[in-house]
């Protein structure tokens, strides 16, 4: 569970960084549906806004990044035990790279902007 210790941080930091904007990820499941992690995913993302504003906060779509994240960890050569300390990481940067990629293909951002985000990032 998180607290608002949470938000005050990951705020410090994108202040202390310079953020545009923050990526969330959505997990939906495989036929698109949202269920109750996907509203947690929601309502974090909606704290998160007003915890930075005007920093924008996007929420993208992160099915498969798990998976694909195992995937590269095992083909690099890393055990089970390896992996499980790094996949949330590995499938974090996974997903911002698919949300950049999905910007430069089609010049939009990807996902949805959530709450108080102001820019046209």
């Amino acid at each position: 569970m998180r607290g608002t210790g949470d938000l005050a941080e990951i705020a410090r930091l994108g202040a202390e960084r310079g953020v545009i904007e923050i990526v969330v990820g959505l997990p939906t499941g495989l036929s698109g549906k949202a269920g109750k992690a996907a509203a947690d995913a929601r309502a974090f993302a909606s704290e998160l806004a007003s915890a930075v504003a005007p920093v924008g906060v996007r929420l993208v779509d992160e099915r498969f990044t798990t998976t694909m994240a195992h995937s590269a960890l095992r083909s690099a050569g890393s055990d089970s035990r390896q992996r499980r300390s790094t996949v949330d990481r590995a499938a974090a940067a996974l997903l911002l790279q698919s949300a950049l990629d999905s910007e430069r293909l089609t010049g939009s951002p990807a996902g949805e902007l959530v709450g108080a985000g102001t820019g046209d990032h």
